[in-house]
Formats: structure tokens, sequence, C-alpha cells
């Protein structure tokens, strides 16, 4: 096995940087961001998921129970449905950084069925400035999750601090 010693390895420019995310001055009410491919969620995500976060609510486990209380098949997690909806906004939306201030006004439209791809968009409903950071700003989206053919089946209000390009002055 062979080791390379050369300076080159060495050098911090050996790895390119790659830029994500948006920076709060990227931001304006009104913007919309449709966000990647989707997800289809297997049933093996909901029943690892659902596993782990000891949610052991037998629509999300038992066909046979699921269909009985009026589901086509196994129902998803809410959590879950949840969770990779506001997952897939995280590369648009706050990558670049910054904290999670809270999520409101959740509401699931309908339940999600195991195998169904979830599509997410998001609109910006509010930006501020911070008065306490004057290297972030204070960004809230309203995000919406879809089933195929445009179904709603999440929406929700998320706000984070989001990094500014160039701080503000302090007055």
């Amino acid at each position: 096995m062979s080791v390379d010693t050369s300076p080159r390895a060495a050098e911090p420019d050996a790895t390119r940087l790659w830029p994500k995310g948006n920076h709060f001055e990227d931001f304006a009410v009104g913007g919309v961001y449709v966000h990647h491919w989707g997800r289809t969620l297997l049933e093996s995500d909901n029943s690892t998921f659902s596993s782990l976060t000891l949610s052991y609510h037998p629509t999300y486990f038992n066909r046979l129970y699921a269909r009985a209380m009026g589901h086509d098949d196994l129902v998803v997690n809410p959590m879950l449905v949840f969770l990779t909806v506001f997952g897939m906004s995280v590369e648009d939306l706050s990558e670049i950084g910054g904290a999670f201030l809270g999520v409101d006004d959740l509401v699931h439209h309908r339940p999600v069925l195991v195998g169904e791809t979830l599509t997410a968009r998001s609109t910006v409903t509010a930006v501020k400035e911070s008065g306490s950071r004057p290297h972030q700003g204070i960004v809230t989206w309203h995000t919406e999750g879809f089933a195929e053919g445009g179904d709603p089946v999440i929406s929700f209000l998320r706000t984070n601090l989001i990094a500014r390009r160039t701080p503000l002055e302090a007055s």
C-alpha cells in the first residue's frame, strides 16, 4: 500500500467547498421553492421509523387492521410524513445554517399510505431583520407536501434564523 506524502496531499485547497443553501438576502415574501424530486415512503421506512420512535399504532404495522379501519393499505406514521416533507425543504431553505425557531399551524390533510410518493414546495411568508443578531435574519415559509397528482397531504409554517451574506452594521 502506498501513501501519498507529497506536499499536494496536505494542501487544504485539495478539496473544493460546494456552496449550499440560500442566504437571508435571497428570500422575499411570495418567493416559491419547489423542492427536489420527492420521496416514495416504503413499508420498510414506515416500520423502521415507527419502531424506533415507539409508535406502535396498528394502522402502521397491521394491513388487516388498517383495512378494517377504512384505509386501502398501511398508513404511514404522520410524523414520518412531516419529517420527510420538512427534510425535502432543507436544501433550499435552511441548509446554510441557523437556529430552527419552530413549526406552527401543522395540518395533516389526509393519511398517507405506504408506497405513495411525496413532493413538496414552500412559499416565503415573512422575512424580517433580527434585532439581536446582525449576522442573521428571520424567515418563515409555508411548506406543503403533496401525493401523486398534487393531492395535499400536509402543510405547516416553519421559521428559521438564516445567515446573512453580509452582516448588518452595528448601530
